[in-house]
């Protein structure tokens, strides 16, 4: 995985993962940890579905580079 791919999984985990991370308080706890792996879950749910709805094109790819 590229790092810009990896910077937009963690830029959309963090939106998903704010408010029940606020409701839950600074202390660590089972009920954090299954908060923010369902954020990265979802997060990455959701560039699959970009990604299918919107494929980039293989000779965008390599001419970026």
């Amino acid at each position: 995985m590229d790092e810009p791919r990896k910077h937009a999984i963690l830029f959309a985990a963090t939106i998903l993962a704010a408010r029940k991370l606020n409701e839950l308080g600074d202390r660590p706890s089972p009920a954090r940890e299954a908060c923010i792996s369902d954020a990265i879950t979802n997060a990455e749910l959701i560039l699959k579905k970009i990604d299918q709805r919107w494929p980039t094109n293989v000779s965008e790819k390599a001419a970026a580079r």
